[in-house]
């Protein structure tokens, strides 16, 4: 028998919490719904959700705040809600690892497809693509330990990653020396069906750069290809996991 996903709705507005809940429910989806940040926390200690709808602005921990936290220990696919229309906003939410942006008001059947869009895609993952069965990377100088998310630069220092980084790069290393076009990137980041003007992957890209001391204007490691994608140009030594 089928499990039904488990969505979790984080929104202040009762109405909306109670409309989303409704909604879902009557879609098939098992729903929980939180007020807070201290709610999606204490939702996400009891049951792991396969996807979290995050509104943007809430009381105490605004919704980015929690979209970082999320990210940093997680990849769960989240929808943010906003009332905001700002780029800014949208794209701050992306490079956060948000898989998607839903403006307020909307409706719910428009949600709806952006839900099975995003569960979709965290699940679609073509198999030319799919994750070896190394889990140590060392590339020039780098190493990455895919099982405890550490990257450690040649001089020994542990940088940091979010869960979005980590996934952006894991990508790269299990696949150097190939070009990636920006359709397979969003496929493989989760992230939601990019327009012509959206900048998420490339922000993703240059934020990686940033963590591996690249030259943004001659980068060697995460090279551009011009009307084709990016390619990881160093050599790669794996090791089993």
């Amino acid at each position: 028998m089928n499990v039904p996903d488990h969505i979790l709705v984080v929104d202040d507005d009762r109405e909306i919490r109670s409309l989303l809940t409704e909604y879902l429910q009557q879609q098939g989806y098992r729903v929980s719904a939180a007020a807070d940040g201290r709610g999606l926390h204490a939702a996400m200690a009891q049951a792991h959700p396969d996807l979290v709808i995050l509104d943007l602005m809430l009381p105490g921990e605004d919704g980015l705040t929690l979209c970082r936290e999320l990210r940093a220990r997680s990849e769960v696919p989240v929808i943010m809600l906003t009332a905001r229309g700002e780029e800014t906003d949208r794209i701050v939410g992306l490079e956060l690892g948000a898989d998607d942006y839903v403006a307020k008001p909307f409706s719910p059947r428009e949600l709806l497809a952006r839900i099975k869009s995003v569960l979709r895609r965290a699940r679609a993952l073509p198999e030319n693509l799919r994750s070896g069965d190394t889990g140590v990377f060392r590339f020039a100088g780098w190493t990455l330990d895919a099982a405890t998310r550490n990257l450690t630069s040649p001089q020994g220092v542990l940088v940091a990653l979010s869960g979005t980084d980590f996934r952006l790069l894991k990508i790269f290393v299990e696949h150097p020396n190939r070009v990636l076009n920006r359709d397979q990137l969003v496929d493989l980041m989760l992230a939601r069906e990019a327009g012509p003007y959206d900048r998420a992957i490339d922000i993703q890209v240059s934020r990686l750069r940033q963590r591996l001391g690249e030259d943004a204007k001659e980068p060697v490691i995460i090279k551009t290809v011009r009307g084709q994608g990016y390619v990881f140009a160093a050599h790669i030594e794996s090791a089993p996991q």
